[in-house]
């Protein structure tokens, strides 16, 4: 299966802050790796990486969105909410599931230079982010990664985040690498593996 994208030549992004008051700064813990982007959304590209159970900032949610802008390390972008979360009551909460109130609400908006069909959604990575939490990662071989990065094929955008422990619907096709036990495919931009019976995604190449 192939699947078309188009990028526009021009975007210019707008982020605004709507006037909701906050006394400090509130702070969220990754429950695993994850990837922080340009934009809200798995079209947009990878601008940074936080680490599983590193802290970050939250800047502000999207009403109605799954996703949020954040800064790490010195470095502001957006990542998806379903893998963040915040203290309470002495555990953690993760924050698409109960929103915090000390997260201010933002609006995002896009203005695109050209006209532009968007790209083809085949559906949602599906995942609890607990599951994804305590999955155990595979370490493939680096003749592995040399045959996934030099054999590409056509990606493939799920709304959601690419973390390991994460399932694939059954409408996605996957691509066999040579002698290995694990299939591959690439999703939103970024080569994975997978498990071609429970279709979880085992590694994640960054």
């Amino acid at each position: 299966m192939k699947t078309q994208f188009w990028l526009s030549a021009v975007t210019v992004m707008a982020v605004s802050v709507l006037p909701v008051p906050s006394l400090a700064e509130t702070v969220a813990t990754a429950v695993t790796d994850l990837n922080v982007r340009a934009g809200p959304g798995p079209e947009h590209a990878i601008i940074g990486f936080i680490r599983g159970n590193d802290k970050i900032v939250m800047i502000g949610c999207i009403e109605g969105s799954l996703w949020c802008h954040v800064k790490h390390r010195g470095q502001e972008g957006w990542a998806y909410s379903q893998y963040l979360a915040t203290p309470s009551g002495g555990r953690r909460v993760i924050i698409s599931e109960t929103r915090d109130p000390t997260i201010p609400t933002i609006t995002y908006g896009v203005t695109t230079g050209t006209a532009a069909p968007p790209y083809a959604v085949s559906g949602a990575l599906v995942a609890r982010p607990l599951e994804v939490a305590t999955s155990v990662a595979v370490e493939p071989p680096a003749g592995v990664r040399t045959y996934v990065i030099e054999n590409p094929v056509d990606p493939i955008y799920l709304n959601g985040e690419v973390v390991v422990g994460a399932g694939l619907p059954n409408t996605v096709r996957l691509s066999p690498v040579p002698n290995y036990d694990y299939n591959y495919v690439y999703v939103n931009r970024q080569p994975v593996l997978v498990e071609p019976t429970t279709r979880r995604i085992v590694y994640v190449y960054r």
